[in-house]
Formats: structure tokens, sequence, C-alpha cells
């Protein structure tokens, strides 16, 4: 075979994979497209399930309102949540489509291997969004609340009037935060099943892991105790827990390489 028969012969592969990262990037595409649709039509009641937190605290008070200064805010607030949830609602499909283009070039171990890191990607952050909208949102806009001022007193009252963008914007970034922490078991347990870090050296760093646990909540969060606190002591939680799943990992390496030296 010539040398001009090999270059063609490389450039075939590369073209096939290159045509097949278009077609899952279109899948992907349009499954998020369709998502954003679907989404866009609830908006309002996405809306009012992200700002249920805060309306729950001020229930008790009537004529408490939300506000909006520009007269396109409302709607392009109104796109940014959709976006939000399309992503949340076609993340599935998009890391299916991401897998599919994958799993062809993994044996078929480490696509056993691969497939629970993958499943358990979108239910962490789920787990962490929750976390973030049920308990540490209550109590941070309860400790944020208690700057208002009524009339009545020594100078002018304080009141809470938030604009939707600014509300909504530090909802899903809060949100964003918490599910992106909670994939740290995931990143830890693959780099552990790779060999670049061990569960030793993980609980003999644990110091430093605090330290910098804490100051990567503080950058993240609101400057409230209740956010930060939350925040860093969940990703300690899954600090933890990852350290446990590595030593399982290698409890298992042993146990086969055990199995064929014998």
């Amino acid at each position: 075979m010539s040398e001009d028969d090999d270059l063609d012969a490389s450039k075939a592969p590369l073209l096939e994979h290159l045509i097949e990262l278009r077609q899952r990037l279109i899948w992907a595409l349009v499954a998020l497209l369709v998502a954003f649709g679907v989404c866009f039509y609830f908006a309002e009641d996405i809306y009012a399930f992200l700002t249920r937190p805060l309306a729950d605290i001020l229930e008790s008070q009537p004529g408490r309102r939300m506000i909006y200064t520009g007269l396109h805010e409302g709607f392009f607030t109104y796109v940014k949540v959709a976006l939000f949830a399309a992503f949340l609602v076609a993340f599935p499909i998009i890391a299916n489509q991401i897998w599919k283009f994958v799993a062809p070039g993994l044996y078929r171990n480490e696509r056993r291997a691969f497939l629970p890191f993958l499943i358990a990607t979108p239910v962490l952050f789920l787990a962490g969004a929750a976390l973030v909208y049920y308990f540490v949102f209550p109590a941070a806009w309860q400790f944020f609340l208690s700057f208002e001022r009524p009339p009545g007193g020594d100078g002018l009252p304080i009141q809470l009037e938030a604009k939707i963008s600014e509300y909504l914007s530090l909802v899903m970034l809060l949100m964003f935060a918490f599910g992106l922490s909670f994939q740290l078991p995931v990143l830890l347990v693959l780099l552990g099943r790779a060999g670049l870090v061990s569960a030793a050296m993980l609980a003999e760093k644990r110091k430093y892991a605090v330290v910098i646990v804490f100051a990567v909540a503080a950058v993240l969060t609101p400057p409230d105790p209740f956010t930060q606190i939350g925040l860093g002591l969940s990703i300690m939680a899954l600090y933890e827990v990852s350290i446990w799943l590595i030593r399982i990992t290698e409890r298992k390496r042993r146990n086969q390489s055990g199995d064929s030296s014998s």
C-alpha cells in the first residue's frame, strides 16, 4: 500500500468520528431546544416554584411583591428561567448522546465501570439543587430579611423589593453551585480508579481540603453564614463519602490482583 493510500485510510476514521460527533451534537441541541420550548410555555409555573421559598416567608405580609425596572427584564428573565429548566430536563438526553459517542471506543469492562458515574451525575446534581432549595434558601432568605426596618422607628424604614432578574439569578447560581459541588464523589472516584489519588492520600490531606472547601463556598455563595456553612459541610460530607468509595475500589482491586496472582 502506498503512502497516499495510508493517508487516505487514516483520514476515513477521523471523518467518520466527526460525522458521528456532529450527529450527536445535533440530537443534543434538538433536545435542548424542544425542552426550552416546553419550559418557556411553563415559565410562569417555574418562576412560581423558584420564588416559593421567599413567598412562604412573606406569606403573612400582604402586598409584598417583586419588581423589574427594565422593559425587557421580565421577558428575558422568563427566557433565562426556561433555559435553566430546559438544561435540567434535557441533560439525560445530552448525557446519553455523549455516552453513545464515547462508548464504542471503550472496552466492555470500561463501559460497565463508567456507566454508574453517568447515572450518578444527574442524580447528585438534583440532590444538591434540592438541598439548597428546601433547606438553605429558607434559612438564608430569613437571614437577609432580618435587615428590614419597619416604619415608626428612628430613621427611614427599610423594605425589600427584590428585582426578579437578580433574585432568580441568585437562585439559579446557588442551585448550580450546589449541584456542581455534589459531583465531587464522581470526580474523586474517577481519579481514584485512574490511580491519580488514593483514599490514604485524601484522608491525609483532609485538613487542607477543609480550608479549600470553605474558601470555595465563601466565593460561590452570598455573604451569609447559612449558605456558606451549608455548602461547606455538604462538600466535606461528600469528600468523606468519596474516601469511603475509593477504599472499596482499592480493596476490590487488591482482591482481583491477589486472585490473578494465585
